[in-house]
């Protein structure tokens, strides 16, 4: 782990054992978590959504338009919350303020959420977690990769594997804040490659927010070239 993520977590555990923990978002006293119950309750969960993309709709549905046009690389896709206020707030602050808190406050209100929907009796349970990478000009810039933390917390809860060295970002691409749908796969197009570890049949991908899904498609096709059967995409928001 980078040591400014390493010591973001000494720092927060010594918080934790001296002061009652503090609303990541309101900064309140939270009360044993990192989000106070008036900020969880200000928070939208995903509700119908397509099951390929996780695009909201008003009611559930295997494939929407956009999917049944150009079906995505990936399988199935959930997201734990809808990016709206204050949720954009909280994973601007993850992104870009070394807020590691703010991954560890939402992991076990999205754990509890994909913990429920494994136990459907026609749930396909994936054998391992594999964030989508930074690449390391942007991983020395930040220090630490959220979609990485992410996934070693869910990874815990979910007693799942995690493999961050099995997908790698090979170049450096422009941000995609403010690119159309074309320029965004044209930014990521070919932008992984695949790193040493070991590939079971069955993965998800994590990330922390979706939007055109252009990221994960390409992580996806990479993944699939190597063999891998099935690739879910797990994220905490997705973009209405």
């Amino acid at each position: 782990m980078p040591f400014a993520a390493s010591l973001s977590r000494l720092i927060e555990r010594c918080s934790d054992l001296l002061l009652a923990p503090a609303c990541v978002l309101c900064g309140a006293e939270a009360a044993g978590s990192r989000l106070c119950a008036d900020c969880v309750a200000l928070l939208e969960h995903s509700g119908p959504a397509c099951a390929r993309c996780a695009e909201p709709l008003p009611m559930a549905t295997p494939l929407c338009g956009k999917c049944l046009q150009r079906p995505p690389a990936f399988d199935a896709a959930w997201a734990g919350f809808i990016y709206r206020a204050p949720f954009d707030h909280l994973v601007q602050r993850l992104k870009f303020n070394d807020a590691l808190s703010v991954g560890r406050a939402l992991a076990p209100i999205w754990s509890a959420a994909l913990r429920a929907r494994l136990q459907a009796p026609d749930a396909i349970q994936p054998q391992a977690l594999i964030p989508i990478p930074l690449h390391r000009s942007r991983l020395r810039q930040r220090g630490y990769n959220q979609a990485f933390e992410l996934a070693r917390d869910l990874g815990a809860e979910l007693e799942l594997p995690v493999l961050p060295q099995a997908l790698l970002r090979t170049r450096a691409t422009a941000p995609m804040p403010g690119l159309d749908l074309p320029t965004r796969r044209r930014n990521i197009r070919g932008a992984f490659g695949l790193g040493q570890a070991a590939l079971p049949q069955r993965v998800a991908l994590i990330d922390d927010v979706m939007t055109s899904g252009s990221t994960l498609n390409e992580a996806a096709k990479t993944l699939k070239r190597a063999g891998v059967e099935r690739v879910e995409v797990w994220v905490l928001a997705r973009r209405p």
